[in-house]
């Protein structure tokens, strides 16, 4: 049960006994007591204090009782009467923080005092003031405490210097003898001055309806008659949060300041009967002194015996705690689970523990083999595994949002790279030659259509575009080659070093795309990378791994992608040799077609159109024309023979060696140092078995933030794990 006290005279108004009272279970436990807890009342009751012994208050809300008020509302006589202690009076010790008394039922006496500090303290202010521990004999010693609190809190004298009015540690009171748990907190305030600013007003009231606002929390709205209720605010604060007035019960005090027959007591008595302020719990009034000779005098006689009097509001409180508790009890136990269900999710999130050696190679062994497995599926295209995810459509293949899907992803680059190398891989466009077939010709003019298309794309900009020549222009460019590198060879004849300086120069641009196209891929295999690290392994790991090991590894894949390539651009820069048939069978039907084109060209120039003998127009080719047509196509010039010649048959060289450029590129320096090796360098099992013991602590070492948080969940959830034990075998009593 928590409430509301102000202890200082000066503001309740209300004048108590200050005799030194001793802890005794005997003199505290009285009628009030005894009316306040029925057996099973008892019995529910501690179903609630076993929880809140496991520690759960500060996880869950709990069932609790709230006496709360303006300044000089009478807090503290309401307080006392209940609970039948002597709460002791000094001049200026005012209620300036939150106060726990919980009452315990044992065999023996005994009371601690502590301190919960504000979570928005330092932690090493935190830690000072849970070291404040202090025990009691009797309560004649409990305003010396409470003095030592307050300078423990900082609080300083009120109107001191550099003191504060209000705090938000708590003090708590643990007196063992029956059970219950009342909350003292600082009146509201309603004008500031020198010792309580505006701040300690808002201070105030955020503190009270942190109380009020927990659903479980049964609220006693204390106001006094000797002031005008509607200028009382707590009674506004109970109307914003309880706006049904299910959770609270008026509490009126000091009824005897009203004169007799005058409005205010009548007005007093019709809030007294529920008429004005409606709350589901009605309202009761309260008399410090002379109770039974004042309620049955006048117009309080009428009141009904179990609205007015400590006795009966006992007693009312009794039945209001009960049911509530009984009501609450389901719900309490859902948001245990629930709130379990939570925390074990959250330690879930942090991975196995690692604080030994051992623990931190366990767990990147295990880091190991789910991203060995992932990386596997995705060079293999295996895309079962929940971590590839669904299909970005609106993405491209290549995209971030796709990169999952990896081998869909080099295949994508690959084929882009293979269609880069059609469209620019050499440095001139020839136009069509009579050795040329329809079909080439069309994919010659398609891919000159779809090179113009690609010019405005952002990602091609820096690749090479081919130089355009007509037929003409390229057989001038053969025969300044060959004329400048002429050697012994007979006039009509061009000898290999020919057909090597033309392709050289033909596929110049070959190294500038396929190196490219390397770094593209390396770049999607890093973006790769990091996506399966930040998938497969806790965040705090993938920066330690990459500067130890995966940025590396990845270096080293790229400088043996570069040297391989290297290599196969030596090759392509040696004498041009091929055993390929279809280089042989592409030359012999590019003169074929040509010889053909020839034949046709001098046959319809040869053709002879005459009558015959029944006056039909026939069509017939002249030997002789024909033959002078052959000659005529016949070209004298030598170097221009041999230019086309030579022409046609790099040409058909280039064709042959740029498939086996593409495909060596994607294979042995794509596929074998890029690709393929990442299941095995990347954080392989292998890899983590030959760590050291320092690259292991390196990697795998728990932050002190994370193992604090484990700390804390741990603690959490065994408090939460005990709590619901405890529930249940309460509750297993209780039914019995």
């Amino acid at each position: 049960m928590a409430s509301g006290i102000s202890s200082n005279p000066e503001y309740d108004g209300v004048e108590m006994s200050t005799t030194t009272v001793p802890i005794d279970p005997d003199s505290v436990t009285t009628s009030s007591l005894h009316a306040l807890q029925s057996a099973d009342q008892r019995k529910v009751m501690d179903i609630v204090d076993k929880l809140r012994r496991t520690g759960l208050s500060g996880i869950v809300e709990l069932p609790q009782l709230v006496v709360c008020g303006d300044q000089s509302s009478g807090k503290s006589s309401v307080l006392e009467a209940i609970t039948e202690i002597p709460f002791p009076r000094k001049e200026n010790l005012c209620t300036r923080f939150a106060t726990e008394i919980i009452l315990r039922r044992s065999a023996s006496s005994t009371s601690t005092i502590t301190i919960t500090p504000d979570k928005l303290r330092p932690k090493s202010e935190q830690a000072k003031l849970k070291s404040f521990s202090k025990s009691m004999n009797d309560f004649c010693q409990l305003p010396d405490v409470i003095e030592e609190a307050t300078q423990a809190m900082g609080l300083g004298a009120v109107g001191g210097i550099n003191s504060r009015a209000f705090s938000r540690d708590v003090l708590s009171i643990e007196i063992t003898v029956m059970i219950r748990t009342l909350v003292d907190l600082p009146g509201l305030i309603h004008a500031t001055n020198k010792a309580q600013t505006e701040t300690d007003k808002e201070l105030i009231l955020n503190l009270v309806k942190e109380y009020m606002e927990n659903p479980r929390t049964i609220i006693l709205a204390v106001v006094s008659a000797k002031n005008d209720y509607a200028n009382q605010i707590i009674l506004d604060h109970c109307r914003k949060i309880d706006e049904q007035g299910r959770r609270t019960l008026g509490i009126i005090t000091k009824p005897d300041f009203l004169r007799e027959g005058t409005d205010n007591e009548l007005i007093l008595l019709e809030l007294a009967q529920n008429k004005d302020i409606y709350l589901e719990r009605g309202w009761h009034i309260l008399k410090n002194r002379d109770e039974d000779l004042f309620f049955s005098k006048g117009r309080y006689a009428d009141l009904p015996r179990e609205c007015v009097g400590i006795n009966s509001l006992c007693e009312r409180l009794s039945q209001v705690l009960l049911n509530h508790l009984i009501k609450e009890l389901p719900s309490l136990k859902d948001e245990m689970i629930s709130k379990l269900q939570g925390t074990i999710t959250e330690i879930g999130k942090l991975g196995d523990r690692r604080n030994t050696t051992h623990e931190q190679r366990m767990v990147l062994m295990k880091i190991s083999m789910r991203i060995s497995d992932i990386l596997n599926s995705a060079t293999k295209g295996y895309y079962e595994s929940s971590f590839f995810g669904p299909i970005n459509m609106d993405a491209a293949v290549d995209a971030s949002e796709n990169i999952r899907r990896f081998r869909a992803v080099v295949q994508h680059l690959n084929i882009n790279f293979a269609t880069d190398m059609r469209l620019r891989g050499h440095k001139y466009a020839f136009g069509a030659g009579p050795g040329d077939e329809e079909r080439e010709i069309e994919e010659d003019v398609k891919a000159q259509k779809e090179l113009e298309d690609l010019e405005e794309h952002p990602g091609l900009m820096f690749l090479p575009k081919p130089t355009k020549l007509t037929r003409q222009e390229a057989i001038k460019w053969v025969k300044k080659t060959l004329e400048r590198s002429r050697g012994y060879e007979l006039p009509g004849t061009f000898q290999p070093m020919l057909i090597s300086q033309l392709f050289w120069e033909q596929s110049q641009p070959w190294e500038h795309i396929a190196s490219q196209h390397v770094g593209t891929i390396a770049s999607a295999c890093k973006e790769f990378i990091d996506t399966v690290l930040q998938a497969a392994a806790p965040s705090e790991f993938k920066d330690r791994v990459s500067t130890l090991y995966v940025d590396s590894a990845l270096t080293q894949a790229l400088t043996g992608a570069k040297e391989e390539l290297h290599k196969i651009l030596k090759d392509k820069d040696r004498h041009p040799t091929t055993y390929n048939h279809y280089f042989t069978t592409t030359v012999q039907k590019m003169r074929q077609r040509k010889h053909q084109k020839i034949i046709k060209k001098a046959s319809k120039a040869s053709e002879v159109s005459i009558y015959d003998c029944e006056d039909k127009l026939r069509k017939y080719v002249d030997p002789g024309k024909l033959t002078e047509a052959m000659d005529k196509a016949i070209e004298p010039d030598m170097d221009v023979f041999s230019s086309q010649d030579a022409l046609d048959t790099e040409r058909a060289f280039y064709k042959d060696e740029m498939k086996y450029f593409v495909n060596a590129v994607t294979k042995a320096v794509i596929e074998r140092h890029l690709v393929e090796p990442l299941p095995d360098i990347i954080l392989s099992p292998l890899v983590v078995t030959q760590m050291t013991e320092k690259e292991v602590e390196f990697i795998a070492a728990e932050p002190p933030e994370t193992t604090q948080q484990r700390l804390y969940l741990d603690s959490r959830k065994n408090m939460l794990e005990k709590g619901l034990e405890t529930f249940r075998e309460a509750m297993g009593g209780l039914k019995r």
